[in-house]
């Protein structure tokens, strides 16, 4: 029976104290109710933008009381360094003195050219080796990395091998150059490729609707003649049937196109924050086959924002890789793929018309797409054929509908098959459900029998070999899964379902699975404080979903669903019992055993308040 709870076998569980509520009392200073009878700190120890489940009471005026759920939209950044206390990258190799090969030559300069005053007030190092420089020989951040003492020589120097050749291989970059960036920001760049397109789909839809219009026209007036003999005429003898062809705008090389075998594959879900590109590491090395970037907007990204273009960066271990676009504007999201099939190095793009974010969704993108058919049919047929020119797939990642009593996804899979969708992923949820129900996967399986030779992918509640086994058995028609929420509680699902086994690593073998989740973010992010500070930030944002994670061998009625809560246990050891706790200071205590102490005045709020398991 399905009862939501995650049992526990009975030598783990936490006895349960049962505390009767008091109203209207007035607590002293020698009483904390922050701290229970057992001394274990309470729900009180959370951040006060993270308690409780509801907002505002029934006295409110409103009658009832605001669910508490979605994003801790009111957050702050956990850390923020100053500028005037980062230093000037012509000063990062330390002073060299006459021969300094780099000057700053910027006289608004906004960072610190002041190296010792910087040294006084640089953190303390991290315990460690120097990941970048163990891996690659030298530094690049110099003085200001954070474990500076492995490649500094007794004057602060920053050292290199004698063979050294500058490369910015391991460095914070994207493919978005300056120049490029200019050139964006003027509105310079040639994007007549794409308007091309969406001028002629967009002509092609009008000539459609007007067809079908005097279509109609002509039925009627065929009904009033009593159905009298017509004559065709010359116009409708010569009129093409079938699909219109675009031969008059670009020859078609089908033959030239490297075609993607997405059949059977594991898929890693386009995970919002969560999903960098260290934690598309891990997955790789647990056996996933195909990555996709976070969501990125097409507006930022044919504005030239840094940020927005971040999330184009591929790793060089993920040898199937993709980028997502949201967006609201047919001519907008086909610029955007045009410049990212010709700057970045990308096997395919992905169109979201599934995101339920309300922000998204108001502006008409996402799951709003759904309703706007004849903007998303523009939308998808324009990208198609702008990524056929550099021999690059398109994809459409949806949802089963918007509304939970309307379910229109197996309507939708033969339009994307027709308008060149070369995958279609389908989240066995609707608009209105998130995440707070299970998939439907009957219901997905249904919609797969409506493609002709597309493959279709769903989405939802896999989290481990059994619940992949169970869906590949209910669900032939289904051409392979992609995997979100399974793949941040346990990246190793991937090595489970290749290996047709279930896993149960030791709380050692998680914590070197963050080691290298941290090694990888100092790489990508930069090892100093910053980057440190920002690899903290998202590694504690993982840890909101890792903690979910039950060990196996404590699981009394194996394995674990993705939906079901456990009680409260601890683990066989110490260490395991804290990944378990759902308290960000304890999350916080984790990063500290891999980053150091956090700097003075950070608060970690994570994104998500979680209130769907």
């Amino acid at each position: 029976m399905d009862d939501g709870i995650c049992h526990i076998k009975p030598e783990y569980l936490i006895p349960r104290n049962t505390v009767k509520p008091v109203e209207n009392v007035t607590i002293s200073p020698e009483k904390d109710d922050s701290v229970n009878n057992n001394g274990n700190a309470t729900e009180s120890t959370e951040p006060p933008e993270k308690k409780g489940r509801f907002e505002g009471n029934a006295s409110d005026g409103h009658g009832k009381r605001k669910k508490n759920r979605g994003q801790n939209k009111s957050r702050g950044l956990p850390f923020k360094e100053e500028d005037a206390l980062r230093l000037c990258k012509s000063l990062l190799d330390g002073d060299l003195g006459e021969n300094a090969t780099k000057k700053c030559s910027n006289a608004n300069c906004r960072f610190s050219h002041d190296l010792d005053k910087f040294l006084q007030l640089k953190p303390k190092d991290i315990d460690g080796k120097c990941y970048i420089y163990t891996t690659k020989g030298y530094c690049s951040f110099g003085v200001t990395c954070r474990f500076a003492g492995a490649h500094l020589d007794e004057n602060n120097r920053n050292i290199y091998p004698e063979d050294f050749k500058h490369d910015n291989a391991m460095l914070v970059s994207t493919w978005l150059n300056p120049d490029l960036q200019h050139t964006l920001r003027k509105k310079k760049y040639n994007f007549s490729q794409s308007n091309k397109f969406v001028s002629k789909f967009e002509r092609l839809l009008r000539e459609e609707r007007n067809d079908a219009a005097n279509s109609t026209t002509k039925e009627e007036i065929v009904d009033e003649k009593d159905n009298a003999e017509q004559k065709p005429s010359s116009d409708a003898v010569n009129k093409p049937a079938g699909s219109v062809t675009d031969e008059d705008i670009i020859k078609l090389r089908s033959a030239e196109r490297k075609r993607i075998v997405f059949r059977d594959k594991l898929y890693l879900s386009p995970l919002t924050t969560v999903g960098n590109l260290p934690f598309r590491r891990i997955c790789k090395e647990y056996g996933v086959d195909i990555t996709c970037g976070e969501m990125a907007c097409a507006i930022p990204i044919i504005s030239g924002a840094t940020q927005e273009w971040a999330l184009t960066k591929r790793h060089e271990s993920e040898d199937l890789f993709g980028v997502q676009l949201c967006g609201h504007n047919s001519k907008l999201v086909t610029s955007a793929a045009q410049i990212i099939a010709e700057k970045a190095d990308v096997d395919f793009i992905d169109l979201n018309t599934g995101c339920p974010i309300d922000l998204i969704f108001n502006q008409g993108g996402g799951s709003a797409l759904l309703r706007r058919q004849n903007v998303l049919q523009v939308m998808v047929q324009s990208c198609a054929r702008v990524l056929a020119d550099y021999g690059k797939e398109f994809t459409v990642k949806t949802r089963i509908g918007i509304y939970t009593n309307k379910l229109i996804a197996h309507e939708m899979v033969p339009k994307f098959e027709e308008w060149g969708a070369s995958l279609i992923t389908i989240h066995g949820r609707t608009k209105e459900q998130r995440y707070t129900k299970r998939a439907d996967w009957e219901y997905l399986q249904q919609c797969a029998t409506q493609a002709k030779s597309v493959p279709v992918f769903g989405n939802g509640d896999i989290f481990c070999y059994d619940d992949y086994e169970t869906i590949r058995e209910k669900c032939p028609n289904i051409a392979g899964v992609m995997v979100g929420r399974g793949a941040l509680i346990k990246p190793w699902v991937f090595q489970e379902i290749k290996e047709r086994k279930t896993l149960d690593p030791s709380s050692a073998e998680r914590f070197e699975m963050l080691k290298r989740y941290v090694n990888y973010g100092l790489e990508h992010w930069g090892s100093d404080t910053k980057g440190v500070e920002t690899t903290r930030r998202f590694l504690l944002e993982w840890q909101s979903f890792l903690y979910r994670y039950v060990p196996y061998g404590l699981l009394e009625k194996p394995p674990q669903r993705i939906n079901e809560r456990p009680e409260a246990y601890h683990g066989r050891d110490d260490l395991e019992t804290l990944m378990a706790s759902s308290n960000c200071n304890d999350w916080v205590k984790l990063s500290e055993m891999l980053l150091g102490p956090v700097p003075e005045g950070f608060n970690f709020v994570p994104k998500h308040k979680a209130n769907a398991y």
